[in-house]
């Protein structure tokens, strides 16, 4: 089970305390979330554009952003924590991915999810930056996604062996009609600005660990945001585990209507079947050209054989054709979104992104940019105040959900320990 604090909430001198032991959530306790989140009001950036000019003469090309003030209009009304649960917008594909007959099929059932999990964060005309996360602050969610909406192991699933298939997973006998997926967010360093993420379906036997380090540079009329660092899938019936990275983000067009482009080559790979994937986000080049385009090739590794070929964009119809010539397409526009649920801000812990940037939302709700301001300054203040109060006392940071291992940061009750402990 994913946890939430469970003290008492602190004294306000002590808000980034980091005594909080973590306790069960209870998913049941979550609802179905009904805000809209939309950023297409364009006259906050037209009538502060003075503002962005004056920031943007104080940087220098390939300037680190990290500790840089940002305006508070630009900011996007939500933490990046909450950004994170955007890759699990179509929580059925990633469900599916158990469900592949073969190797080969489940590697291209999770690359159809991989590749469709960026434009749900990325939809509107405007871009906006998320807040950055104060230290130890966490995000909770979950997904209930009906089981008749989980691909089901299919004909077309290709058959390489009979001695090398494994059942798909049974669904458990709870008697209900949908599986939950749980996901829950921390930020575990501030320097560097570390998030690790974690997601699991007891029920499918499957998890998904991540940790992200964003580094942001000045870049003229663009701002590059490198998204260092990996994630595994876990599919604990075939003890397979998947490793990926993610691709940079560019905030392009920052003085007049700004707009997000990804960039840059990731790999998906699983090591014990022999299956990987590379896969390209291509910028846009300054004559010509199409935006959002990606392209990419799923191959068996051992036989050094392509199996599928990928093209298309990110935001809009995929194409997949596999090696005997089939083609199929992927309309990203028509995906269903499956809503996440979460608990209402007042149940929430202090250190949870809505209640703890909940001021600072109300105010650029009400569009009172001084009050919103002040607001996000208080915070960040408290934070450093904080931070210079551990140095001086020569006290460690202690994260409540995800341990430091080698140079990743891991969930501390990952389901493949509980698996492993109880077979």
């Amino acid at each position: 089970m994913l946890g939430v604090s469970s003290h008492a909430p602190c004294a306000p001198h002590c808000l980034f305390c980091p005594s909080q032991d973590p306790v069960d959530i209870d998913p049941e306790e979550e609802e179905e979330d009904v805000w809209e989140l939309t950023e297409d009001d364009l006259g906050a950036v037209e009538e502060q554009r003075s503002v962005i000019l004056h920031l943007l003469s104080q940087l220098k090309l390939g300037m680190d952003l990290t500790r840089v003030v940002l305006p508070t209009f630009i900011l996007e009304k939500r933490s990046l924590l909450e950004m994170y649960a955007d890759f699990l917008s179509h929580p059925d594909l990633f469900l599916s991915i158990s469900g592949g007959l073969t190797p080969e099929a489940r590697m291209l059932r999770f690359v159809e999810y991989y590749l469709t999990s960026f434009h749900e964060g990325r939809k509107g005309a405007l871009a906006k930056k998320p807040y950055n996360p104060i230290i130890g602050e966490t995000f909770h969610c979950s997904w209930r996604v009906p089981k008749d909406c989980v691909q089901p192991p299919q004909s077309s699933d290709t058959v390489e062996d009979p001695q090398d298939q494994t059942p798909p997973p049974e669904d458990s006998a709870d008697g209900k009609d949908y599986y939950t997926v749980r996901f829950v967010a921390e930020q575990v360093s501030h320097h560097p600005p570390v998030s690790g993420f974690y997601a699991e379906c007891p029920e499918r036997k499957m998890c998904v660990n991540a940790h992200v380090w964003t580094k942001s540079k000045f870049m003229g009329m663009s701002i590059g945001v490198t998204m260092v660092g990996e994630g595994v899938l876990h599919l604990l019936d075939y003890d397979e585990e998947y490793t990926f990275t993610l691709p940079c983000a560019y905030a392009r067009s920052i003085l007049t209507v700004p707009w997000v482009e990804l960039g840059g080559k990731v790999n998906v790979n699983c090591c014990k079947t022999g299956y990987s994937a590379a896969i390209t986000f291509h910028t846009k080049p300054f004559y010509g050209g199409k935006l959002h385009r990606v392209t990419g090739e799923v191959k068996h590794n051992p036989t050094n054989s392509v199996v599928c070929k990928i093209q298309g964009e990110w935001n809009s119809v995929l194409e997949f054709t596999s090696s005997s010539g089939d083609t199929r397409c992927v309309d990203l526009t028509k995906l269903p979104v499956t809503r996440k649920r979460v608990r209402p801000v007042e149940k929430q812990g202090p250190f949870e992104s809505r209640r703890l940037w909940s001021h600072v939302t109300d105010a650029l709700m009400a569009k009172d940019l001084e009050k919103a301001t002040e607001h996000k300054r208080a915070l960040e203040e408290r934070q450093r105040a904080e931070e210079r109060h551990r140095a001086e006392t020569e006290t460690p940071w202690s994260t409540k959900y995800f341990n430091k291992e080698g140079d990743g940061w891991i969930y501390n009750r990952p389901l493949w320990k509980s698996w492993s402990s109880s077979l």
